[in-house]
């Protein structure tokens, strides 16, 4: 980075991916955190809740992104990565989801709610 960008961090995904161990994520993260542009990291939690609520479902992770971007409104786009962490952290758990304490139960697009309640 000293090198290539004048010991400023990139403000765009080509330049960023270009560094040695950057990829879509870390690109990501450092977008939306540092720049405030509208991007999603999406790693393995992210993915999960995204398709555990049906909010972006999808079979990879860059279609999670984009439908996450799509959806999210830009108003909370930049916080939205740590909601859906700490959602996905304490009440869409992976083993023992936590519905019944979930905020957003009813909108959830879960499709068994009942088989999710039981858990």
């Amino acid at each position: 980075m000293i090198e290539k960008f004048n010991s400023t961090v990139p403000d765009n995904r080509k330049d960023l991916e270009s560094l040695a161990g950057v990829g879509r994520k870390t690109a990501n993260v450092v977008l939306n955190t540092a720049f405030g542009q509208p991007t999603m990291a999406v790693d393995t939690h992210i993915f999960r809740v995204g398709n555990r609520t049906g909010l972006a479902t999808g079979k990879n992770v860059l279609i999670v992104e984009n439908k996450l971007v799509e959806r999210i409104p830009d108003d909370f786009i930049v916080d939205a990565h740590h909601y859906l962490i700490l959602h996905g952290r304490y009440t869409a758990k992976l083993v023992h989801p936590n519905a019944g304490a979930c905020p957003v139960y009813d909108e959830c697009m879960f499709k068994d709610k009942a088989k999710f309640l039981e858990l």
